[in-house]
């Protein structure tokens, strides 16, 4: 383990090659961003964000200490609002905006509404007008943790997960929504569904988001 970057950030030793960077001052997803961007990136084999951390993994253990020193001045850097000593050489990509289209009539949208004091169509228009942002994937194949929900929609999983959730049924839960890819249990709350399809093994990539995209939720009829 090393010493504490800006921002409360800190670097523990993953393996022969890697480093798990906990950002609590920083959204894990821009972070990764930054790395991937970094003129030195392509020295490296992974990044992987998590909810709270980035899996950073070298492709050479020999370069573990460089990559340290790295990531702790990026992480400085990140802190006080500038990209800083050249880390960020290379342009970020402009994030992307995919735009999915919902049939809200989940199962469980008027018990969401009435816990966030809401009517039902005030609940929807919050949540179609949330920033959603892929943060990371996990669980499963294709479940991507949009961050992004409205505060008054913001609320505890539920006690009892359903055992099997079919594909494109959008669900939230803490400050996230996700669109579940099927065939898992799922214990977040069911406000809608859609027929985007957003996760198809037979295509190239078979994931059609990716992190740092914007996704907006847009209400359809029956």
């Amino acid at each position: 383990m090393t010493g504490a970057a800006a921002g409360g950030a800190r670097l523990r030793r993953a393996g022969d090659r890697g480093w798990l960077v906990e950002c609590p001052g920083h959204r894990p997803a821009e972070l990764a961003l930054a790395i991937r961007a970094a003129s030195w990136a392509a020295e490296l084999r992974e990044v992987v964000p998590a909810a709270t951390t980035v899996l950073v993994v070298a492709e050479h253990a020999a370069a573990m200490e460089r990559l340290a020193g790295r990531l702790t001045r990026l992480l400085d850097a990140a802190a006080v609002g500038d990209g800083g000593d050249g880390i960020r050489s290379g342009p970020r990509a402009a994030a992307r905006t995919v735009v999915i289209p919902v049939r809200y009539d989940g199962a469980d949208l008027d018990a969401v509404a009435a816990r966030a004091g809401l009517t039902r169509a005030e609940a929807v228009r919050r949540h179609t007008g949330g920033r959603h942002t892929v943060a990371f994937f996990g669980f499963a194949p294709g479940f991507a943790y949009l961050d992004g929900l409205p505060e008054p929609l913001r609320l505890p999983r539920l006690d009892s997960p359903r055992a099997r959730v079919p594909a494109g049924v959008v669900a939230i839960a803490g400050n996230q929504t996700v669109v579940y890819p099927g065939g898992t249990p799922g214990g977040w709350h069911q406000i809608g569904v859609t027929t985007t399809r957003l996760w198809d093994v037979d295509a190239t990539p078979p994931n059609r988001l990716a992190i740092g995209d914007r996704v907006v939720f847009e209400a359809v009829g029956p």
